[in-house]
């Protein structure tokens, strides 16, 4: 299913699709991280950069069957930055969910498996 890169990520964090009030800050963000993995060598060949729900996640890959872990990285940088944890606990098993999605990237990325 080719879903939007934004409804995906605010149903990820808890947001209605109709809730457009954090729109902005969140479509700021995903832009951030999708440079980051464009420079991580996952996706496209140039960065994609999204401007509302228009942009679905074949823009970013052709088979969305190896798109999930894109998904997972993308929402827990995006929680990091919009919807920082007050928890020590919380904040560094997100960390180390992160860094493992980032080196498993990187390999696919060196494979171009995205």
């Amino acid at each position: 299913m080719d879903e939007s890169i934004l409804n995906s990520i605010k149903k990820l964090l808890g947001i209605a699709e109709f809730d457009t009030s954090f729109d902005q800050d969140i479509i700021i963000h995903i832009n951030t991280i999708l440079v980051i993995l464009w420079q991580m060598g996952v996706g496209p060949t140039s960065p994609l950069r999204i401007s509302g729900p228009g942009e679905k996640w074949s823009d970013f890959a052709e088979d969305l069957s190896k798109i999930e872990m894109v998904k997972s990285y993308i929402h827990l940088r995006v929680a990091q930055l919009f919807d920082p944890t007050t928890s020590t606990a919380v904040d560094e098993s997100r960390n180390n969910l992160i860094k493992e999605l980032e080196w498993r990237l990187y390999i696919s990325g060196d494979s171009d498996i995205l």
